[in-house]
């Protein structure tokens, strides 16, 4: 078991009293970070006390103790996994060769570039769901969300805490400006633009957490490959918490399902307006919003054909999805890949080489595993006896990155004419009117054991807590 030191003022397991110059450095950097989070972090809630789960070693099997804890005062700090000892690059054109303890000159622009872009997802998504806490429709969810909160704020710790090791003045800099830049701030946004989008109601946060942290997984996974040893010690241990985000996501849009299918066996009906004057979400509305945030996040992995990701992956910076489980070369070189291109009226595949495929692996990696968690929430449905599947669109479907950017295409796979397309965009994509009547139902909900109307309790509480324990103390 890997413990953390949690006497200092930043909790660690890396030795860092052992390093008075990078520990001066973070210190410097922390109470930036705390003015962050008073600025920028969940609104209003900086006095109360939430039943938060804190990392006490990166063991997996023990790693967490709970509590009520201040927001503020959660003790975020620098936790990667143990080395492995005599570890070896696995793939891309130093395979063989010790992993490295320190970056490469070479690959130092690419790697920071990485870094950098990773570290930027965390904060913005906190900034995103800042307002959430006033609309919540439980203190169950309530914590859940403040819990992912935190966690993202460890997170950008552990990204900047690479950059101050590892980069000098250049990563000091680079630190400074993920607290500089803000989602959605017209004049110095986060770097991607999903993380610019706005989260303004819990079924957005609950399809945000089930498929924009899933990209997040899928990132991390390949990062957990890099040839340099501290981004895969650090990315492996971000994943255990990754693992509770994409649970609130996808119970959060079952329990939503639940309530649904449970009024409409009640009132004997499938008719939306009478699903919404009982103040339920409609599963067409859900499928739209599904159609929304699942094209938007597949659109993070970046254009289909890319030289750099052949870069990152021949460098050995980044690899592919549990690439240790991959029967092939693991060089890629003479390989291919079909991607899909759009020609006349007609989506067409190509064979591409590997290399510069490795975007869309990851993609098609990440869209089977998606398409499962759907699966899961079409149970509850189906055992409701309701004979409606929702689905995950066609990849082409509204895309606005790489060789599909900007194509009409219905969720079907169908290309359509701007015609089609500007009369039926509101069956496909939530419409104003959609994102008005879920805003509609946002009341905040918080006394113990209480629900908002449109969302099932959960099945059980919060570390085998009762659904009704206080969760958040409001003080």
């Amino acid at each position: 078991m890997s413990s953390i030191d949690y006497s200092e003022k930043i909790p660690n397991n890396v030795n860092l009293s052992e390093d008075r110059t990078l520990q001066r450095a973070l210190e410097h950097w922390q109470p930036n970070y705390l003015q962050w989070w008073n600025d920028m972090g969940p609104d209003g809630s900086q006095n109360f006390d939430v039943y938060l789960r804190t990392a006490i070693s990166v063991d997996p099997q023990g790693w967490a103790q709970f509590g009520h804890v201040k927001m503020p005062d959660y003790r975020w700090g620098i936790f990667l996994n143990p080395g492995e000892q005599d570890r070896k690059i696995h793939f891309g054109d130093h395979k063989g060769e010790a992993a490295w303890q320190d970056v490469p000159g070479e690959y130092r622009a690419n790697l920071r570039r990485i870094i950098v872009t990773q570290g930027d997802t965390e904060p913005a998504s906190v900034e995103q769901q800042r307002h959430l806490g006033l609309t919540c429709p439980s203190q169950y969810d309530l914590r859940n969300l403040f819990q992912v909160n935190v966690e993202e704020g460890r997170h950008l710790w552990a990204m900047v805490y690479l950059l101050h090791r590892y980069f000098g003045r250049d990563g000091r800099e680079e630190a400074e400006a993920l607290l500089e830049r803000n989602s959605g701030n017209a004049d110095n946004p986060r770097i991607l633009q999903a993380f610019n989008e706005k989260t303004p109601d819990w079924l957005s946060f609950f399809m945000f957490t089930y498929f924009t942290d899933r990209d997040g997984k899928f990132q991390l996974c390949a990062l957990a490959e890099s040839s340099f040893d501290p981004l895969a010690r650090t990315t492996k241990f971000m994943l255990t918490e990754e693992a509770h985000h994409m649970f609130v996501g996808e119970s959060g849009i079952s329990r939503v399902i639940q309530r649904t299918v449970n009024a409409m066996n009640e009132l004997k009906t499938d008719d939306v307006a009478k699903l919404r004057a009982a103040g339920v979400i409609d599963l067409p509305t859900i499928q739209r919003y599904i159609n929304f945030h699942y094209s938007v996040t597949i659109d993070l992995f970046g254009a289909d054909e890319s030289s750099n990701a052949a870069t990152f992956y021949s460098t050995g910076l980044k690899g592919r999805y549990e690439e240790g489980k991959r029967q092939d070369d693991h060089l890629l070189k003479g390989q291919t890949y079909k991607v899909l291109n759009i020609e006349g009226d007609k989506l067409v595949e190509k064979e591409v080489p590997m290399l510069n495929a490795l975007n869309e692996v990851l993609r098609d990696d990440y869209i089977t595993d998606s398409r499962a968690g759907v699966e899961r929430w079409n149970r509850v449905i189906e055992k409701a006896g309701i004979p409606v599947k929702l689905t995950v669109p066609h990849k082409a479907f509204h895309r606005n990155i790489g060789a599909l950017s900007g194509a009409k295409v219905s969720p079907e796979g169908r290309v359509v004419s701007e015609q089609e397309w500007s009369q039926r965009v509101n069956e496909w994509l939530p419409s104003d009117e959609d994102r008005a009547y879920v805003g509609s139902l946002m009341g905040r909900v918080v006394e113990p054991g209480k629900f908002a109307n449109w969302i099932a309790p959960p099945v059980m509480g919060v570390n085998r807590q009762p659904v009704d324990f206080e969760y958040v103390r409001f003080n």
